[in-house]
């Protein structure tokens, strides 16, 4: 979370952010004051930092920079190199994706994520959109959601979504998805949404974007290492399923009873349509 937002805190926050990178022990064993004055900057500016990471406060950044400290050494991300083995390969690219898939579990912010199920159980309509490959993922969503009898829609053409948000109502919600939080579309689509009175929901990247800054709910993805071959693309998308999977669950599980029954619906009309 600190290297993500490096670059994007103001400089007192940002001295802060580098102390506790090259001195992760000493860090937990400080107070805000005295972290502050290590750092050449205020106690003030510590809680600021709490606040621009979203954390609820200084001793939750400690608890997470001490969790950190207990992991194992992370191999890290890694492209393939030419004419690499095909086994090197399985076992890079399925490090990348584990490794991602672990990183996004730890930037969940449960009390957005039960926001967010509250949000979805009593709307009439989801509405997902994403562009490029992160229309793949509303689509995915939808299909999801439609299982269990919520009306939901999909779509990557800017001109179609429109037309869905200018006729939604309050008690619908747009899900605007792009990993970057720079594709400008969906952050308009939301900021249409938002001119209608109609709930918004954001999937990003962890970090401050335009995209999120429209959403009432921010769901993050962890930022995976873009490399020359895109595999920091491939962990991206399975971060960003890996949310829609448990947003999905969330919900199945507040309505349990009423999920199996649509599903089991669902199951028979398959196998109905299925038979010769």
């Amino acid at each position: 979370m600190l290297a993500a937002m490096m670059s994007k805190l103001p400089p007192s926050e940002r001295k802060i952010a580098a102390y506790i990178i090259e001195n992760p022990q000493e860090a937990i064993q400080l107070t805000a004051s005295d972290l502050g004055k290590k750092s050449n900057t205020s106690s003030a500016a510590v809680i600021r930092l709490c606040k621009s990471l979203d954390l609820k406060g200084f001793q939750d950044l400690k608890l997470r920079i001490a969790g950190d400290l207990q992991k194992s050494d992370d191999i890290g991300f890694r492209d393939i190199e030419p004419r690499e083995s095909e086994f090197s390969i399985i076992q890079k690219i399925t490090n990348n994706s584990i490794q991602t898939i672990k990183e996004t579990s730890e930037l969940i912010s449960t009390v957005e994520l039960s926001k967010a199920v509250e949000l979805i159980k009593k709307c009439r309509n989801i509405h997902f959109f994403g562009v490029g490959a992160s229309g793949i993922i509303a689509k995915d969503a939808q299909q999801k959601f439609l299982r269990i009898n919520k009306s939901a829609t999909a779509f990557n053409d800017i001109h179609m979504v429109t037309t869905i948000v200018a006729n939604a109502q309050s008690d619908d919600v747009v899900f605007g998805i792009s990993f970057s939080g720079t594709t400008n579309e969906v952050a308009k689509v939301l900021e249409l949404a938002n001119k209608k009175g109609v709930p918004t929901i954001s999937l990003t990247r962890y970090g401050t974007s335009i995209v999120n800054e429209q959403a009432s709910i921010r769901l993050y993805t962890a930022i995976t290492k873009e490399a020359i071959f895109r595999s920091g693309a491939t962990s991206s998308r399975l971060a960003q399923l890996h949310i829609i999977d448990i947003l999905f669950m969330c919900v199945a599980a507040q309505q349990y009873d009423e999920t199996v029954k649509y599903i089991d619906q669902t199951k028979e009309a398959i196998e109905f349509i299925k038979e010769k």
